[in-house]
C-alpha cells in the first residue's frame, strides 16, 4: 500500500501559468537552495568521505515528489510506493535500504533523509539529502565487505521510519542506530548534516511561498517541469535513432576470482520515447559487486549525458521521465534479488556512465567518449593508532580515489578526476594530520592515459606509508579490462596495486580485497587507471606532446606511441618524428575500429598473469540460477 498524505486543508493548488521572470526568480531562487544544502553539509558533517570530499547528494522535488533541483535524480517516488505508512506535518522519515525504497539509494551506506514541507496544512514540497556513512558496521571495517554473500553482512539496515514524529525526535531510534557503527561521532555528526541541510531548504521553500503564494511556486515547478520535457523531446528526436544500437562492457572481476561480468545494453528510439533494455546483462553475483539499479536512476544518468554532451544550458530535473522506458530483467547484475548484497556496486555503477556513452556515440563518432568513467576507487585503512601519545585509539578511513577521465571530441580528458564531477579530494594535509600515515607520492602518473588525437586523462599514482600497524581494504576496477579509446585512439591503462614492505620487497595485490594486515612502515602504491584516448594518435601536435613530456604527463618513451621523437627535457625531432609517423601510418589501418578494447576477454585472459602479475578471473558459476529454477 502506497504512504498517505494527510493535509489538514483539502484545496488543491491552483492552475496558475508564471511569467518568465517570477518563473526565472523561483528557478534561481531553488538553484541556490540547493547549493545552501551543500554549504551546510559541508559546515556540519565530520567524516571525511562527506565533509571534504563531497560525496552527499541534495534534491527539492514537488509536492508528487519529482527532482526540480538536485544532483541524483528522484528517490523520493519508490519510497512512496514502497512504505505503507503516512505523511504528516512536523514528519522527517530516515532510511538506508535499499530494498525500501527500489534501490533509489544503492547501498546500505548511503542514509537518506526525507523532509515534507508544508505550508497552511498542505505539503508544498519535499527536501531530501542523502551521504555516504564510513561505516555501518557488518564484517569488515567501512562495512563494504567485497565478499558478502547477503546484504546482512553489510552492517545496520534501516527501514524507512519517523527519525520525527509530528515535531518529536526519536532519541531511541538513533541510540539503537548508533550502537552499529564503529564511528558513531562521525555517524552522528554526519546525520544531524543531513537534517539541518534539509531543513535549510525548507525555509527557503518556506520563504518563496511567502512571497510569491503555496500556488505560484508550486505552478512554476510544474512548468520547470514541462520546460525540461519540452527540451528533452527536442533532444531525443535529434540525437536518438530509431535503429537498434546495442553494446556490452565488464565488471572486471567480484573480488572473490571470478569474472568479467557482462553489462549490456540496447538503445531504440520508438516514436518520442528512448528503450533502453539492459536484456542480455549477465544474472546477479554471489558476491557484492550488484548494483541494484533503480529506473529512474537511469533515466537520470541518461538525462544528464544528454544534456552535457548535447545542450549544457538545459536545467537538469525529473520532467522528462516519461520520455525514456528503462528494462531491467530480474535476478540479474543490475536488479538483483532480495537478500543479495551490494556494498561493491561502485564498478557496475561506473561501467553505467562508460556504456551510456558508447551507445550515444555510436552513430554520431563526432560525439562519442572514449571508456574512463569505470569506477570509483576506494580505500579504507582502519586500527589502533600506535603512535606516542595516541593511546591505541580506533583510527578509520574511507577515501575515494580518482582515476583518468576519457579523451573527448573537443579536447583530453582530465588526469585524475571523480567519476562524479562533483567530488573533490582529502587534502593529504588532512589525512597526514588524522590518520597515522604519510602520503609520500601524489601525482598524475606519466603514460597512463591512452594515446590519441585527444589524450586520455592519466591516472592516479597514490603512495600511502603506513605509520601503524593496521587492516586495508580496496575497491576498484578496470585492472583486467581496459578503458578502450574511440577513433582510433589506444585504450587506457589498467589499475594497480602494489604492497611494498619496510624491507623494500613488493607484493602486486588484488583490485578488490578486504583486511590486508599492513605494519609500520608498510608502503600502499596504489595506482588507478588511465582514460582512453579519442581519435588518431599520429595527429596529436608533436610541440603539445613535448609540452607534456616537460610537465611529466608523457615520457619521452610513452610520446612514441604519438609517434614523435623526442629527448627528456621535451625537445621535438621533427625530422625522426616525420619518419616515426610514416612508418607507423604505413601499418594503421585504413579504417581503424570505433573502439578499441586492447583484445577480446578471451585474449586478455590469456595473457593476464603476464600483464598485470594476478591470476585471470575465471569464468562466473551462476548459484542463482539453479536456485531460481527450484
Amino acid at each position: 500500500m502506497p504512504a498517505r498524505i494527510i493535509e489538514t486543508n483539502p484545496r488543491p493548488f491552483a492552475a496558475k501559468t508564471i511569467d518568465p521572470v517570477t518563473l526565472d526568480i523561483i528557478e534561481n531562487a531553488l538553484r541556490n537552495a540547493r547549493i545552501e544544502m551543500d554549504a551546510t553539509l559541508v559546515r556540519t558533517a565530520m567524516s571525511p568521505g562527506i565533509r571534504e570530499q563531497g560525496d552527499a547528494f541534495p534534491m527539492i522535488a514537488n509536492p508528487a515528489g519529482k527532482m526540480i533541483v538536485g544532483q541524483f535524480g528522484s528517490f523520493i517516488d519508490g519510497f512512496l510506493r514502497g512504505w505503507d505508512g503516512s505523511i504528516e506535518e512536523g514528519d522527517m522519515i530516515f532510511l538506508s535500504d535499499p530494498y525500501s525504497c527500489e534501490g533509489a539509494i544503492s547501498h546500505s551506506n548511503d542514509w537518506l533523509v526525507l523532509l515534507p514541507v508544508y505550508r497552511s496544512g498542505r505539503l508544498v514540497a519535499w527536501t531530501a539529502m542523502f551521504g555516504h556513512q564510513s561505516d555501518i558496521g557488518g564484517k569488515v571495517a567501512g562495512s563494504m565487505p567485497i565478499d558478502a554473500r547477503a546484504i546482512f553482512e553489510e552492517g545496520v539496515r534501516i527501514p524507512p521510519v519517523k527519525i520525527w514524529r509530528k515535531g518529536e525526535y526519536n532519541e531511541d531510534l538513533i541510540k539503537l542506530v548508533m550502537h552499529q557503527t564503529r564511528k558513531p561521532d562521525w555517524c552522528a555528526a554526519d546525520l544531524n548534516a543531513l537534517i539541518a541541510s534539509c531543513r535549510v531548504a525548507a525555509r527557503r521553500i518556506d520563504e518563496m511561498c511567502a512571497r510569491f503564494g503555496e500556488d505560484d511556486v508550486v505552478a512554476a515547478m510544474d512548468q520547470l517541469l514541462a520546460r525540461n520535457h519540452r527540451a528533452m523531446k527536442a533532444l531525443i528526436a535529434t540525437s536518438v535513432s530509431t535503429d537498434k544500437v546495442s553494446f556490452e562492457d565488464f565488471v572486471c572481476d567480484d573480488g572473490v576470482g571470478y569474472g568479467p561480468y557482462k553489462i549490456k545494453c540496447t538503445m531504440q528510439r520508438v516514436g518520442d520515447k528512448v528503450v533502453l533494455d539492459f536484456d542480455g546483462t549477465d544474472p546477479q553475483s554471489d558476491a557484492a559487486i550488484n548494483f541494484y539499479l533503480n529506473e529512474n536512476m537511469f533515466k537520470m544518468f541518461f538525462g544528464i549525458y544528454m544534456i552535457m554532451v548535447f545542450d549544457p544550458q538545459i536545467m537538469f530535473n525529473d520532467g522528462f521521465y516519461d520520455l525514456i522506458e528503462v528494462k531491467i530483467p530480474e535476478g540479474s547484475l543490475l536488479k538483483p534479488r532480495y537478500p543479495a548484497a551490494l556494498s561493491g556496486r561502485t564498478h557496475a555503477l561506473g561501467r553505467i556512465f562508460d556504456l551510456l556513452g558508447a551507445l550515444l556515440g555510436q552513430r554520431t563518432p563526432e560525439f562519442l567518449c572514449a571508456a574512463g568513467f569505470s569506477s570509483s576507487p576506494h580505500l579504507m585503512y582502519s586500527g589502533r593508532d600506535q603512535r606516542p601519545g595516541k593511546n591505541g585509539e580506533w583510527f578509520q578511513l574511507f577515501q575515494i580515489g580518482f582515476g583518468g577521465i576519457p579523451g573527448k571530441p573537443f579536447g583530453d580528458g582530465p588526469d585524475g578526476h571523480s567519476l562524479w564531477p562533483g567530488f573533490t579530494n582529502v587534502p593529504n594535509e588532512f589525512l597526514e594530520r588524522y590518520f597515522p600515515l604519510r602520503i609520500e607520492r601524489y601525482e598524475a602518473l606519466a603514460d597512463t592515459g591512452g594515446a590519441g588525437l585527444n589524450r586520455g586523462g592519466n591516472g592516479i599514482l597514490m603512495s600511502y606509508r603506513f605509520l601503524s600497524a593496521g587492516s586495508v581494504s580496496i575497491h576498484d576496477d578496470r585492472w583486467f579490462t581496459y578503458p578502450w579509446g574511440v577513433n582510433g585512439g589506444a585504450p587506457g591503462s589498467r589499475a594497480r596495486k602494489i604492497l611494498e614492505k619496510a624491507d623494500g620487497t613488493q607484493t602486486i595485490v588484488a583490485n578488490k580485497l578486504d583486511s590486508l594486515d599492513v605494519e609500520a612502515g608498510d608502503q600502499l602504491h596504489f595506482i588507478t587507471w588511465g582514460g582512453g584516448g579519442w581519435g588518431n594518435p599520429l595527429e596529436r601536435d608533436p610541440a603539445l606532446v613535448g609540452l607534456e613530456i616537460r610537465q611529466g604527463l608523457v615520457s619521452a618513451a610513452g610520446a612514441r606511441a604519438y609517434g614523435v621523437v623526442a629527448d627528456s627535457e621535451g625537445q621535438v625531432d621533427a625530422a625522426a618524428t616525420s619518419g616515426l609517423r610514416a612508418e607507423l601510418a604505413a601499418v594503421q589501418p585504413a579504417e581503424p575500429a570505433i573502439f578499441n578494447r586492447g583484445g577480446t576477454v578471451d585474449e586478455l585472459r590469456a595473457a593476464c598473469e603476464a600483464e598485470t602479475g594476478l591470476p585471470a578471473p575465471r569464468q562466473p558459476v551462476w548459484h542463482q540460477l539453479a536456485i531460481a529454477a527450484e
